[in-house]
């Protein structure tokens, strides 16, 4: 009985997605990346020193670390900035109104996952700027 309550509600959060006319591409995602996220990494995603030392990663080669591969769910997650994994919550500030917003069906590994509009948008940003050598 539960697993058959979870698929409903899976598949009620899927059908809930609205898609405004498209999906959020890059140039969507590229303002949302000036107004939160170039004090740290720069207008070209290319990192920075912070004022307390720390360097914010460049993040022109998240794939390019990965053997090619843009780790969708991986980024989504450091994205929020709720100082989970290795990136504290003193470093990366939290975005709360990126987690806000209507949903839109993202592509991870294969599953559409809901995702607030203004994460789909910065994730489609950041997966249009990777180079192939970061180095």
């Amino acid at each position: 009985m539960r697993r058959v309550v979870g698929v409903l509600m899976l598949t009620a959060a899927v059908a809930a997605c609205s898609v405004q006319d498209t999906m959020p591409g890059p140039a969507e995602g590229e303002a949302i990346f000036a107004a939160n996220c170039v004090a740290c990494h720069d207008y070209r995603g290319q990192g920075a020193t912070l004022s307390g030392g720390q360097s914010a990663p460049d993040l022109t080669g998240i794939a390019a670390r990965r053997d090619g591969e843009f780790p969708r769910a991986e980024i989504l997650s450091k994205i929020d900035g709720y100082g989970h994994g290795k990136v504290s919550a003193t470093v990366m500030p939290e975005f709360g109104s990126l987690l806000e917003g209507e949903l839109v069906p993202v592509d991870i590994d294969g599953v559409p996952t809901p995702t607030p509009r203004p994460l789909a948008a910065l994730l489609a940003y950041l997966e249009s700027i990777q180079v192939a050598d970061a180095g």
